[in-house]
């Protein structure tokens, strides 16, 4: 490709970005922001009622994705065993049809909060780098940990420690 044309799709590209309200200086969530009012974002499904002084994991994930299907049972198990103690887990899809999410809940069911953002309002704000991406949110609502992947019984041991120490926090 050649630099003048590289240089318009570039320009092309940001001005986009900028259209619909992005910029460098708001993009990507990371460790230390606080997490956005969900309910702006036009997600399909229903969010739980509420996740004022909850932990909470926030994960993206796709149907398409291998690491994804082997994050769900873990996620599973971490939402039944600490549920009570005040974890969320709210797993958002980014599938672009709702029947390849569907097919995939039905081969993996699991007990924690499912939506899927159709429209990718907040998979722009969060800017995962890869699937799952999960973030980490503690009970003041600001982002503690962030995980890119899922890597088994690393993650998993990761996701425990992160957990039961954000818990244990005062709200």
């Amino acid at each position: 490709m050649n630099t003048s044309r590289f240089n318009f799709i570039c320009t092309l590209t940001l001005a986009s970005w900028f259209a619909c309200g992005f910029s460098p200086a708001n993009a990507a969530l990371k460790v230390g922001d606080p997490i956005p009012d969900l309910t702006g974002f036009k997600l399909e499904g229903t969010l739980p009622d509420s996740l004022k002084g909850k932990v909470v994991v926030l994960d993206f994930w796709a149907s398409w994705c291998g690491p994804c299907a082997e994050s769900f049972p873990v996620m599973d198990e971490l939402q039944k065993k600490y549920k009570d103690q005040g974890l969320v887990i709210l797993a958002v899809s980014v599938d672009e049809k709702a029947s390849k999410m569907d097919a995939f809940m039905k081969n993996h069911p699991v007990a924690f909060t499912v939506v899927r953002d159709a429209e990718h309002q907040l998979v722009a704000t969060a800017e995962p780098q890869t699937m799952p991406t999960s973030f980490v949110i503690d009970r003041a609502g600001k982002i503690r940990y962030l995980h890119n992947g899922f890597h088994g019984i690393a993650t998993q041991k990761e996701y425990v420690e992160q957990i039961e120490s954000l818990l244990k926090a005062n709200p």
